[in-house]
């Protein structure tokens, strides 16, 4: 699969839905695509929930210039468990249910795929930034 913007994402922000701000709370997650692989049927976080690898971490300093999102590299500490190929950026609502999936990004991604050893990860985004709509 290649990189993709979430088409119920795009849904979402077509129509001004609840939970489609960018400035919220957003998150990346590490995921393992031999649990759950991309699905343009996937629009919120309990839709790949069982496929996250560790904890997901908040993207810090956010920023939105011409279309582009992007914001803090993220480092997952001390992560354990099953082998990420991709990452998902979402907005967290606290609620799995409602955190809504902005992004999945697998292709040309540095440092993917990565099999955890118990040390952190660290993910470095693009200098042109993470995605642009």
């Amino acid at each position: 699969m290649a990189n993709a913007i979430y088409p119920k994402f795009k849904e979402a922000l077509m129509q001004a839905a609840s939970n489609s701000s960018l400035a919220g709370t957003v998150k990346v997650a590490l995921v393992d695509t031999g649990v759950t692989a991309y699905s343009a049927a996937h629009d919120f976080y309990d839709d790949i929930s069982a496929a996250v690898v560790g904890t997901p971490q908040a993207i810090g300093n956010k920023t939105y210039t011409n279309g582009t999102f992007d914001g803090d590299d993220v480092t997952f500490t001390a992560v354990a468990g099953d082998r990420a190929e991709a990452i998902v950026i979402y907005i967290d609502t606290g609620n799995p249910a409602t955190s809504r999936l902005v992004a999945y990004l697998d292709t040309g991604q540095t440092g993917l795929p990565v099999t955890p050893n118990g040390g952190d990860i660290s993910i470095s985004w693009n200098a042109s930034g993470i995605f642009t709509l």
